[in-house]
């Protein structure tokens, strides 16, 4: 049955509810009714309702659905960018409405992947904080995919990620490359082992980050583990760093991170460097923002202050001394 014909514009922006249009958001970027479902912690004929909801308030079909299908329609594509646009507004009004008619100059929201460390961003942020002491921030640490996808609904001023390839409506820049090595915790049978070679490894089970797939943000990993024939389970996997350095550290299974965080955790005896000795792959963390949100003062200054500070430091030079 075709949806009805959406009523006159008045009475339908005055009858439509707003909670449709965000489930409608969720279930176009999930790719499906279930994972919108876990998403937004309701059951599924609860989101199916609603979306047959919108469709009846709008009068169009917005996704194909049934049979193992699952499309957007040209009428569900037009709606979804404009539902970002107002998403991405709605969100921010809160930060708009503390900036006028207070002496806040300013909030700087910054969405980032976890343990980013790098002096070029601290420097930044406490030269930032001394010329400009009245903005406040709020750092929130996402996976690079929320990151992205935060990014593009404007809820976030600027983001501090991963980028496996560029994304659309999104800038970036380099702001740390980081080198990859494989590492085993003090309960593993290969921790102290010297001499060892790559191949030693191909049996042994793996812990590494969630996004280690051939199309995820750290496909460079997969990549390596695909190409030295690596057999062992992948045994643990996190988003988090830190989390990833704990299953390593707890002699789960060898691991990848990044060699300066590592540093510290191989010179107290928690962690064993393990071949290759050039690491396994380079990473980029950038910064990444929205050309067409429209940010807040403290927003446009802070971002530009950062891009001038990296632009003047060399990519090698970013990174913290691994004696520190």
């Amino acid at each position: 049955m075709k949806p009805a014909a959406p009523a006159d514009p008045e009475r339908f922006s005055r009858e439509l509810d707003w909670n449709l249009l965000r489930t409608f958001l969720v279930v176009v970027q999930e790719g499906g009714i279930t994972s919108a479902a876990t998403r937004l912690c309701l059951t599924q004929p609860a989101v199916s309702l609603a979306l047959k909801r919108l469709e009846q308030h709008l009068g169009r079909q917005l996704i194909q659905r049934g049979g193992g299908r699952f499309r957007v329609t040209e009428a569900g594509e037009s709606i979804y960018r404009d539902v970002v646009e107002i998403y991405g507004n709605i969100s921010r009004f809160g930060m708009m409405v503390r900036d006028i008619g207070e002496e806040i100059t300013g909030h700087v929201r910054v969405l980032m992947i976890s343990r980013v460390q790098t002096r070029t961003l601290d420097d930044a942020v406490r030269s930032f904080h001394q010329r400009h002491p009245l903005v406040t921030f709020r750092f929130d640490v996402q996976s690079a995919a929320e990151v992205h996808q935060g990014l593009q609904q404007k809820t976030g001023s600027l983001g501090i990620c991963l980028m496996r390839e560029p994304v659309p409506g999104l800038s970036s820049e380099i702001l740390v490359r980081q080198t990859y090595r494989l590492y085993c915790g003090a309960p593993h049978r290969l921790f102290s082992e010297r001499g060892l070679v790559t191949h030693d490894l191909r049996q042994e089970n793996f812990v590494s980050f969630v996004s280690d797939q051939i199309d995820g943000m750290l496909s460079p990993l997969a990549v390596f583990r695909a190409k030295e024939g690596f057999a062992g389970r992948v045994i643990g996997s996190s988003s988090n760093l830190d989390e990833v350095r704990r299953m390593i550290v707890c002699g789960l299974g060898i691991g990848p991170l990044p060699e300066h965080i590592a540093a510290p955790d191989v010179a107290a005896g928690q962690l064993w460097p393990l071949p290759p000795d050039e690491g396994v792959a380079p990473v980029d963390i950038h910064i990444v923002w929205n050309p067409a949100a429209r940010l807040n003062p403290a927003e446009e200054v802070f971002l530009a202050h950062l891009l001038d500070r990296i632009r003047d430091i060399p990519i090698p030079q970013r990174l913290p001394d691994p004696a520190t």
